[in-house]
């Protein structure tokens, strides 16, 4: 019972890192979380979950580095084949070779094969980490390419060279020809063992399938097992579980495109499934990364017999040293553009270099290494610094990850040199992405029954898109709801509300009209308000329904049961509202123009042109026709958040732009709102 409460409020914890990093977006989301996973340990709750490394590779790194296989272009992989090999493979063992004997030099304490144990485990980089801090800095194509492609590779290299050093540190016995041999029959037999799994795993699936069981359900346990038993059987074979993994899931992406038409609903679920188990995996990754940190630094720093500033001090010149080989490795082999798959072009920038170095994040996966370590030597004695070992491997590892938060996008971002034209060009141009993939949304829910309604939908899109399209400047602009229009939108929304009551006073319309209409009006500002403007929005709801409720006791003559008002009524009474927008607002446009206030007003006057163009034709009347139309647009509108969200995780999109995005979807989602509502 206590590890599932353990394991729950981690979940709560990933889920609360994210509505921080919401809050506190140039934090990265990783930081949080071992900021978060630190501070459980330090609040005296009593929790404390001891790092198993063994299941740590077997429960996350597999699963993660298979979906990462699967997912990586292989064309691209091939393609970077050369540098690939030299980073994941060269610069590990001369990453070994160099830190190791420098570490030995500063602390004569660490032998000389532990030193090259903990130097072998601070020279692969992490894929979790670079996966979740480039997908959040836009980092060339060609260099996050790179670093993925290297990630997959270089835990095994670094893994194997550290196993050999242990175990010279160990036992006092190493052979460099058996070390060599070992490492090629590992790493080869692990990828090798992987693709024959793959492919039996995948024969088997297509053996069900001819059998006539095309169970989704079935065919997705199997996906998920999948990682798991190609690192165990590896494993149990004595090769790499992780090149198994990594072998498994580049194998599994060729089954992986032809599943796309075979089993379409099966691609679908996959899809689903796995975003919500990566999701989780990646959050608990650095949740237990910061578990580990307070207990391994309390370790070191409350021993009397270590100078703590001169430890943090070893900590930071092994860090800098580490740059200093990624980045001179990198200069080295970067001559006639080989480097980044280019033949035709010249050694890559200083930018370029300097971001290859700072890149190479190191992870979970060097801490999980370290713990590994065992306690004792084969004479029985207790392993020399084993706890100052494991202590300078996690400083390493909040030493890349801050370096890498703080300086990677101040180095990738990009002075923006476009004018104004080239970026609503640009604006134009992703909504129009955004809007297509609504488009693929709606073609893939279309049945017999609903082909009527989702045609009518996508026509409404595919006008949006060729009003974006055109490129004379006449276009009609859908208006863009950046913060001052959004604020201007909000007090169209006033006058609205004011127009109401005054009619509502007046007797021009019954209470249960007004009612439902000013409900529609918080319900329009709710989907508007950014998460700036949200609380006070909520908090003006609440005090109006305050103010009904107090009226009603003190005025129950008032009070009506509430009826369902005539939809027509209200049709009237939404073009009454926005003709006396359009009247104000055209009185503020003849006084002083800006976009925002042109932008609203054009909102309101395509409003109003729609309703007074609404006719009751026979489709129309149709009431399961206009439920269906109305569940198809709130598909499409979640089809164009999530586009959003993936174009941001690949590094397509800056942030800026997701935003400016996500505030036009919710434009439109409180535009379908009120039509919706009224025809």
């Amino acid at each position: 019972m206590n590890v599932f409460i353990i394991i729950l409020i981690l979940l709560v914890l990933i889920g609360v890192s994210n509505v921080v990093n919401r809050f506190v977006p140039f934090i990265p989301v990783p930081l949080i979380q071992i900021a978060l996973g630190a501070l459980l340990v330090i609040v005296p709750l009593g929790i404390h979950l001891h790092l198993e490394p063994e299941l740590f590779f077997l429960l996350f790194i597999a699963p993660l580095l298979y979906n990462d296989g699967k997912h990586t272009p292989r064309d691209e992989l091939w393609k970077l084949r050369a540098p690939i090999l030299l980073l994941s493979v060269g610069l590990v063992f001369i990453t070994v070779c160099v830190v190791g004997y420098v570490v030995h030099w500063l602390i004569p304490s660490i032998p000389l094969a532990a030193a090259f144990g903990l130097a072998a485990i601070l020279s692969p980089t992490d894929a979790v980490a670079v996966s979740s801090l480039a997908g959040r800095i836009h980092l060339p194509k060609s260099l996050k390419r790179l670093l993925e492609g290297e990630a997959l590779m270089n835990d095994a290299s670094g893994l194997v060279a550290f196993k050999f050093a242990i175990a010279a540190a160990v036992t006092g016995v190493f052979s460099l020809p058996k070390a060599s041999l070992s490492f090629l029959v590992i790493s080869i037999g692990g990828l090798v063992i992987g693709a024959l799994v793959a492919f039996l795993i995948i024969g088997i699936r297509q053996l069900l399938r001819r059998a006539g069981l095309e169970d989704e359900t079935m065919h997705m346990l199997l996906q998920i097992l999948t990682p798991f038993l190609l690192y165990l059987i590896a494993e149990e074979l004595g090769v790499s579980g992780i090149l198994a993994a990594v072998a498994g899931g580049l194998v599994h992406a060729i089954e992986n495109e032809r599943m796309a038409f075979t089993m379409p609903t099966l691609q679908n679920v996959s899809n689903a499934t796995w975003s919500v188990i990566l999701f989780v995996l990646n959050g608990l990754v650095f949740v237990l990364l910061g578990l580990q940190i307070p207990g391994v630094s309390r370790t070191i720093l409350s021993d009397p017999n270590f100078d703590n500033f001169k430890v943090i001090g070893y900590a930071i010149l092994i860090f800098v040293l580490l740059l200093l080989l990624r980045f001179v490795w990198t200069l080295m082999f970067a001559r006639g553009g080989r480097w980044f798959g280019n033949q035709n072009q010249e050694v890559p920038s200083l930018r370029m270099l300097t971001l290859t170095a700072i890149s190479g994040v190191r992870g979970a996966v060097t801490l999980a290494g370290a713990f590994s370590i065992p306690l004792v030597l084969q004479n029985g004695a207790p392993f020399p610094q084993r706890d100052l070992i494991i202590f300078l491997a996690a400083t390493v590892i909040l030493f890349s990850l801050l370096t890498a938060s703080i300086v990677l996008p101040l180095l990738a971002k990009k002075k923006s040199t476009a004018g104004d034209a080239e970026k609503e060009r640009m604006e134009r141009e992703w909504q129009i992405e955004v809007m297509a993939a609504a488009v693929r949304a709606l073609q893939k829910s279309s049945t017999e029954k609903n082909e009527v309604a989702v045609d009518t939908v996508i026509g409404d899109y595919k006008l949006m898109m060729q009003q974006l399209g055109q490129k004379d400047g006449k276009w009609k602009r859908l208006p863009r709801f950046q913060q001052k229009e959004a604020g201007i939108r909000l007090l169209a929304l006033d006058i609205e509300r004011k127009y109401v009551n005054e009619r509502l006073e007046n007797g021009q319309v019954s209470r249960e009209q007004a009612n439902y209409y000013l409900k529609m009006l918080e319900q329009v500002e709710l989907i508007l308000a950014n998460k700036l403007d949200l609380g006070k929005v909520i908090v003006k709801n609440i005090w109006r329904r305050l103010k009904t409720l107090m009226t009603s006791i003190s005025q129950p003559h008032l009070v009506t049961s509430y009826i369902e008002p005539d939809i027509a009524a209200i049709r009237t009474l939404k073009m009454q509202c926005s003709q006396a927008v359009v009247d104000e607002f055209s009185k503020r446009c003849a006084l002083q123009s800006d976009d925002a206030t042109e932008g609203v007003l054009d909102y309101y006057q395509q409003m109003l042109d729609r309703l007074r163009r609404f006719t009751f034709g026979s489709r129309r009347k149709d009431a399961s026709f206009n439920d269906c139309r109305r569940e198809l647009h709130w598909i499409a509108i979640q089809a164009e958040r999530d586009a959003v969200q993936v174009f941001f995780e690949r590094g397509d999109i800056t942030r800026d732009m997701a935003s400016l995005l996500r505030r036009i979807i919710r434009n439109r989602e409180a535009s379908l709102y009120e039509l919706e509502e009224i025809v």
